[in-house]
């Protein structure tokens, strides 16, 4: 699945354009490299995203073309989340 779509279904980002403008600027790795809007994420994988002033861990846990609100959780789960004070773009 592509990475600004799963993004999107787990509601890690909530819209798709968004997904694809931070990745554009490489703010998000997949497994330590820096990856697209169309980078391929599977079962396993280890996404990190620089929002700004948090940068979040994530491990994909399952793929899924639709979810449920409630289901999204189940996609993945959180390695880490940090907060920085001071930071750049």
């Amino acid at each position: 699945m592509r990475l600004d779509k799963f993004l999107k279904i787990s509601r890690i980002i909530k819209r798709r354009t968004v997904a694809k403008e931070i990745s554009s600027q490489g703010r998000i790795t997949i497994n330590g490299k820096v990856a697209k809007s169309s980078s391929n994420v599977n079962v396993g994988d280890e996404i990190v995203i620089n929002f700004g002033n948090k940068v979040l861990t994530v491990k994909v846990n399952d793929i899924r073309d639709t979810t449920k609100k409630k289901e999204a959780q189940e996609l993945f789960e959180v390695i880490s989340e940090e907060y920085r004070e001071d930071f750049s773009i």
